[in-house]
């Protein structure tokens, strides 16, 4: 206990207290959603795009895969845009929903103002901030979303009020917003199970075995262009902010034409290379045989960490967010064991001073 109390002494602004709190932060974003603006009445051909960047658009990007991946949803054409402005397709039956935590974000915000002058269809997702103010001028609906935490952290937020917006557009069937609504009680049990285990950093915690195979390493992950595609970015950019350590993601079926040829060289990059998988049950057939043979060529190569991965319980949703929250517990304890604080993201902060002073 001594030695775990030498650890969290890195922790110093307490990301521990907000993933063991997560199940909670996710009942309450359940509650918001059920509170968030509805799309009934929209055309059920208009597109809906989601503006943001960071960790207010990593929760666009699970939507998105999520609903692609369910029955009655698929249908439904949404999109994540992480830019100024908007796409050149947007018209007037385009639905385009501005995602910022912060309500600060000058990409989101360019996003909003040009949105304006093409679409009167609009929602934005922010704790306050200049998104909020223009909303509220404007008429725009809105969800307001608890502050206080990093953006990345509060993915709960980021995810299920939208999630609840976008099912609520006329493409998507009844069905699949019962079985959304059916799987919350298992992916909350899951999710519970996994704060448990994950809160200290024993033999038994899958998430501090995960980070310490992971130490030292180049981090590679790779997940199918289905189900998992979202999860690779987050676990990716978990580990590069809470961590500050290098990580990489690509897709199969696509890495298999080129990236898997480049495990040859440099050696040592190799050798000092973790790869993890991530992996679901209801992976294509031949996305399946991919993942097996790419495990077996990257061992030839010359990789001697690779971890397959998959995510807990029988629906989708509880897949997804079990294989995110140990995600996020991975790139804690990495951090810890890099012996940085989780939190701060002192590079990032770097930039947004140095573009700010360019104004």
């Amino acid at each position: 206990m001594a030695k775990a109390t030498r650890l969290f002494d890195h922790d110093r602004s307490n990301m521990r207290a907000v993933l063991r709190t997560f199940p909670d932060q996710v009942r309450h974003a359940l509650q918001l959603a059920a509170q968030a603006p509805s799309l009934v009445g929209a055309d059920v051909r208009s597109d809906v795009i989601v503006a943001g960047v960071g960790g207010s658009a990593i929760g666009a990007d699970l939507v998105r895969s999520y609903c692609a991946a369910t029955r009655g949803a698929q249908r439904l054409r949404l999109q994540v845009w992480r830019g100024y402005g908007v796409p050149p397709t947007v018209d007037r039956s385009t639905i385009v929903i501005a995602s910022s935590y912060s309500g600060e974000t000058e990409e989101t915000l360019s996003a909003y103002a040009e949105a304006r002058k093409h679409t009167s269809r609009l929602v934005c997702i922010t704790t306050g901030g200049r998104l909020a103010r223009l909303a509220k001028r404007h008429r725009v609906p809105y969800i307001i979303i608890p502050s206080g935490f990093q953006p990345r952290a509060a993915i709960g937020y980021s995810f299920f009020p939208l999630l609840a917006t976008v099912l609520s557009h006329p493409a998507v069937d009844e069905s699949a917003r019962r079985m959304t609504e059916k799987a919350t009680g298992e992916m909350l049990d899951i999710l519970e199970q996994l704060s448990v285990e994950c809160a200290e950093p024993t033999v038994n915690n899958p998430a501090y075995a995960l980070a310490k195979s992971l130490r030292g390493k180049l981090v590679v992950i790779y997940a199918a262009n289905e189900r998992t595609d979202a999860l690779a970015l987050r676990w990716r950019g978990q580990i590069q902010e809470n961590a500050k350590h290098m990580a990489s993601s690509h897709l199969v079926p696509e890495m298999n034409h080129n990236e898997i040829n480049g495990w040859q060289y440099p050696p040592p990059v190799v050798r000092q290379s973790a790869v993890v998988l991530l992996r679901d049950p209801d992976d294509h057939a031949r996305i399946a045989l991919r993942f097996d043979a790419l495990g077996t060529i990257l061992q030839t190569s010359g990789v001697r960490t690779i971890h397959a991965l998959r995510g807990r319980g029988n629906s989708l949703l509880a897949r997804m967010m079990s294989l995110l929250y140990l995600g996020d517990w991975t790139s804690y304890y990495l951090a810890l064991l890099n012996g940085v604080d989780p939190t701060p993201v002192p590079v990032i902060t770097q930039l947004k001073q140095i573009l700010a002073d360019e104004q």
